[in-house]
């Protein structure tokens, strides 16, 4: 429902209280109203950004007049006198009366943590279909927004075709490493993932900051034995560690590690940062995790060190149990991508025989996350 009941001017002008069809009710400050007013005078039409400041609105502004309308409140200011009208589904998409019982390291409603049980094959869809009709590269680009990875399959074979991927949605991040990254094996490689030896599940660039938010591995061939990708979803391995031990989950997340890289001429990159990263309000918001990139803690108390370590050491045996990662084997034309601040990938070792040569590149989650939007927004419906 989006319709309105009624409305309460409350606390002598400094509130109202709003009742909804649907029966609940939410109080909305005279500042915060006056602030988010969606007049022509207060918000561009075009692009919805604010036409004036905070400081262009009267400090002791209050509530003079509010009506009910069937749809929308219409709320009277003093001491300016302006008029606005507030349309009930904006309202209640706004609503922040509410009591918060949440324990940290909650996560949004719309993500589904996951572990080796998640049958892989569900987040896969077709290049050419994602290319060529908005609506499968909406479904595709929610699968990341929900999972935090996804994969694509029937891609060309050809060095590069990974920044088309990225071209879907948004764009290539470039690196010291370049606009994008070989990943095969090397006599003497500047980073450990251009060997054949297998890799921890790790998020990528931790060292940076900010961190590339997205990464795409592509494959051009695949004949080597072994190798297969593993994905760890770090929002459950954060959630599980805090089951088990609330205060080494804390540890973790009230304390910086410290993440460095120096193997390229030129660059020294660093990084303080927490393992496990809330935000103010306890939202879970970030993983990042790479033993190859951990440089000294040294934000760490003397009397808590002993007992960080253990939080550590245990966070690393929950990414490491086998019952956490889903498994996948890249063929020539297929990739995926994932959300670099939570899911983790690795790779088991290869032999030296056959040939693996996957690429590598970076963007930026934003512009995934605008691209679906505007999508959504188009079909007037948000994808599961």
């Amino acid at each position: 429902m989006s319709d309105i009941d009624s409305v309460d001017i409350i606390d002598n002008g400094a509130a109202v209280a709003v009742r909804f069809g649907d029966g609940r009710r939410a109080r909305f400050h005279a500042a915060w109203l006056r602030d988010n007013a969606t007049d022509a005078a207060t918000r561009s039409p075009g692009n919805g950004q604010r036409l004036v400041t905070l400081t262009d609105i009267p400090p002791d502004t209050t509530i003079e007049r509010a009506e009910a309308g069937a749809e929308t409140v219409s709320i009277r200011f003093a001491p300016d006198g302006k008029t606005v009208d507030f349309a009930a589904p904006y309202l209640i998409a706004g609503i922040y009366d509410r009591e918060s019982d949440r324990a940290a390291g909650w996560v949004d409603g719309g993500i589904e943590t996951w572990d080796g049980s998640l049958d892989a094959g569900l987040a896969v869809a077709s290049f050419d279909a994602v290319r060529e009709d908005r609506e499968s590269l909406g479904r595709w680009l929610a699968l990341v927004r929900r999972l935090g990875f996804a994969a694509l399959s029937g891609g060309p074979i050809a060095s590069g075709a990974l920044c088309d991927v990225v071209a879907l949605f948004g764009f290539v991040r470039e690196t010291h490493y370049g606009r994008w990254f070989e990943v095969v094996s090397e006599v003497a490689p500047v980073n450990l993932a251009y060997t054949n030896a297998g890799l921890q599940a790790h998020t990528d660039n931790p060292y940076r900051d900010p961190v590339p938010t997205l990464q795409v591995l592509y494959c051009l061939r695949n004949s080597a034995d072994g190798g297969d990708s593993l994905l760890v979803d770090g929002f459950r391995a954060a959630a599980r560690l805090r089951d088990e031990n609330p205060a080494w989950f804390d540890l973790l997340s009230s304390h910086c590690a410290r993440f460095e890289y120096a193997g390229s001429p030129g660059v020294k990159l660093r990084a303080r940062r927490p393992m496990i990263e809330l935000a103010p309000d306890g939202e879970l918001v970030a993983v990042r995790f790479n033993n190859r990139s951990a440089a000294p803690i040294t934000d760490v108390p003397y009397d808590k060190m002993a007992d960080y370590y253990r939080a550590y050491r245990r966070f690393a045996e929950v990414i490491d149990d086998p019952a956490m990662a889903v498994t996948l084997k890249l063929e020539p034309g297929e990739c995926f991508i994932v959300d670099n601040t939570r899911v983790l990938h690795g790779r088991r070792a290869y032999s030296g025989a056959g040939t693996r040569h996957l690429q590598g590149c970076y963007a930026d989650r934003d512009g995934l996350l605008s691209t679906l939007a505007a999508i959504e927004d188009q079909r007037g419906e948000r994808f599961p």
